[in-house]
């Protein structure tokens, strides 16, 4: 590979990998925000407008960061890849654009009204700053990976005389059978990353206050992590599983039926087999086209693609190597870790929700003590799954259109990228310890005190357990969910 190319895709990937550390939280997180505002209006209950606010100060943190971070990303399609971008911009410009125009404004915007609104606008015109900012950032995802749907699976565009791609159908752009699964599944991850996070801090409030020389302030802390607890496992277990299916399943059919190389790469597969096996631990051994020690489940892969269990999958034996992805291992460990933190996510948020059903979670400091470290697990599992995609995409910018090698900056020289490469990890690194500093400050502060000054814990209301106990996301009433979800446990 040309020393140039390598360092213009590592510049590429390091900044677009830092970057998404923030959108898949704000997009998780406002969801979460919008549930715990819907609370505190059907409720009245102080505490879950304190809440909603706490979070919104960690989202405005999220998305300053990822404004910062994603501009500079925007611009390396004119610095970095100048042939991509004259070739793809027809099409690929609508999407950004768009994005841009309509989702970053609505969002940025409505932000600040959530920020600094409350005070001067209704109760319900501040929850609806509060959608408004959570749509935004759904739709600035929709239209992120339309863009990259395009990429995975090319459609409703033509080739020009000059080479160039100019779009002749936006509702193909929009409506391509790549995007719905993968939006869905990348929305479910956003949305595991923020409960993740919401029950991990709420899990170390918890902790915090169970201590016997615990301060007042700590045992205030408490009160909001049972609402930060409860609510990241309420959300945290139907998004885990949406990740695995239908989303992730159906993904995996996608890339089966339109990049079959890079499917026969991330499952580890160097032969076409009928009744193909699911691999869960093994590793590739590229110089004899093989996988070392494999434990697998028989059929179990052919059935989950083709769903019958003596379908064939094709190995990477029968596509020819120039159009295998570039390294194969890392594409195969990628993937697996993916798998294999999201089968960790739904395994303890079914223990955790099982505890809660008990009235026991709280309590529980085995389980507290596993929310609180597995908080930084679902930004692993998300890069690794951005991971999976694009180095299975690989040889191409744009699948079976455009070749890698043929899109970016080739008068940008090695050097220049290393050197730019370089300031930008160091930017970075500052920009990230910034941002951990003033996040542990708003996470030490904590959402509210001690005492019955504004936003400290107030006394429920129906202390029996009428409706405005209802412990379920959304404001749900109590009746809707089974009893033990309720705070009344």
């Amino acid at each position: 590979m040309d020393p140039a190319l390598f360092f213009h895709r590592f510049h590429f990937a390091f900044t677009i990998s830092f970057h998404y550390l923030f959108p898949q939280f704000t997009m998780g997180m406002g969801l979460l925000i919008v549930i715990l505002k819907t609370k505190a209006l059907r409720t009245g209950d102080a505490r879950f407008e304190k809440a909603a606010r706490f979070w919104v100060k960690v989202f405005g943190l999220a998305f300053a960061m990822g404004v910062v971070t994603g501009i500079p990303m925007e611009f390396q399609f004119g610095t970095n890849w100048a042939r991509f971008s004259e070739a793809t911009g027809g099409v690929i410009g609508q999407t950004l654009a768009m994005e841009g125009t309509f989702a970053f404004f609505l969002e940025s915007s409505f932000l600040g009204l959530f920020l600094f609104g409350h005070k001067r606008l209704s109760p319900r015109m501040h929850w609806l700053s509060a959608f408004a900012v959570f749509a935004g950032s759904w739709i600035s995802g929709f239209f992120i990976v339309a863009t990259n749907a395009f990429m995975q699976n090319p459609v409703g565009y033509e080739v020009q005389a000059d080479g160039a791609l100019a779009l002749n159908s936006f509702g193909s752009l929009l409506l391509n059978p790549w995007l719905l699964w993968q939006y869905l599944h990348t929305m479910a991850g956003a949305v595991v990353t923020g409960s993740f996070v919401m029950a991990g801090i709420g899990a170390y409030y918890l902790l915090l206050g169970q201590r016997e020389e615990a301060p007042a302030e700590a045992r205030g802390h408490a009160e909001y992590g049972r609402i930060f607890v409860r609510l990241g496992v309420l959300v945290g277990l139907p998004a885990s599983v949406i990740v695995a299916f239908p989303t992730g399943d159906m993904q995996a059919v996608n890339v089966a039926e339109h990049q079959p190389a890079a499917f026969a790469s991330m499952e580890g597969l160097f032969e076409s087999e009928e009744g193909a096996g699911l691999v869960l631990i093994g590793q590739p051994d590229m110089e004899n086209m093989r996988l070392d020690n494999p434990i697998e489940i028989p059929r179990i892969l052919s059935f989950l693609t083709y769903r019958r269990f003596d379908a064939e999958v094709v190995g990477l034996n029968e596509i020819p190597r120039d159009e295998w992805p570039d390294n194969v291992p890392l594409h195969y460990y990628a993937y697996h870790i993916m798998v294999g933190l999201g089968t960790l996510f739904i395994g303890a948020m079914m223990m955790a929700a099982w505890l809660l059903i008990r009235g026991k979670l709280f309590e529980s400091r085995a389980m507290l003590w596993v929310l609180m470290f597995a908080a930084p697990l679902p930004f692993i599992a998300n890069t690794t799954g951005w991971m999976t995609a694009e180095l299975g995409r690989q040889p191409w910018l744009v699948y079976g259109v455009l070749r890698t090698e043929d899109g970016y900056s080739s008068t940008v020289s090695s050097g220049n990228a290393i050197f730019s490469l370089l300031g930008f990890m160091g930017l970075y690194l500052l920009l990230g310890i910034l941002f951990l500093f003033l996040a542990a400050r708003e996470i030490g502060h904590g959402p509210g005190g001690h005492g019955t000054s504004e936003g400290s814990p107030a006394p429920e209301k129906n202390p029996g357990g009428g409706g405005s106990r209802g412990g379920g996301a959304g404001g749900v009433p109590h009746t809707d969910i089974p009893s033990a979800f309720n705070e009344g446990r």
